[in-house]
């Protein structure tokens, strides 16, 4: 099953390509390795939810988010490759979480981006991944995603 396939069987599509919001282009590939910029959860040009998790949001809330953030950068990385299936694997996953100062589930926040590209790119979405927790994003997003890709 093509990773395609795979995300009309979980009732995703790909959005288009986030446009980048500044200087920067949504993905670069140098070699065999391709970088998606940051991507945040914007859904159709808008944020669903914005802020900070352990504040305004739950760690639901932000898993969501992240899954969001995981799908924009496979449609950053397919617009730079043209086919997901020319994913060998997904090397690295950086998940930026927007965090109130005594907020320490930056992981299982991650866990919605890594659960995703799992789902869709099967063993090749295991990756290694930090998860790291910051005082603001831009936009006022509670999550940013931005992967390190292997393709062929």
């Amino acid at each position: 099953m093509t990773p395609e396939q795979r995300l009309a069987e979980l009732g995703l599509t790909l959005p288009e390509v986030v446009p980048p919001l500044a200087a920067y282009v949504p993905a670069v590939r140098t070699g065999d390795l391709v970088y998606t910029s940051g991507q945040v959860p914007l859904v159709e040009g808008k944020l669903p939810l914005v802020g900070k998790l352990g504040a305004e949001l739950t760690v639901d809330e932000g898993r969501e988010m992240a899954r969001i953030c995981a799908l924009n950068a496979l449609a950053a990385l397919k617009s730079e490759v043209g086919d997901l299936g020319r994913v060998v694997r997904i090397v690295k996953a950086v998940v930026f979480v927007a965090s109130d100062p005594g907020f320490t589930g930056q992981p299982q926040v991650a866990n919605g981006a890594s659960e995703l590209l799992a789902e869709v790119l099967g063993e090749a979405g295991r990756h290694a991944r930090s998860a790291v927790g910051v005082a603001s994003l831009p936009l006022d997003a509670p999550v940013e995603v931005e992967l390190i890709a292997e393709v062929s």
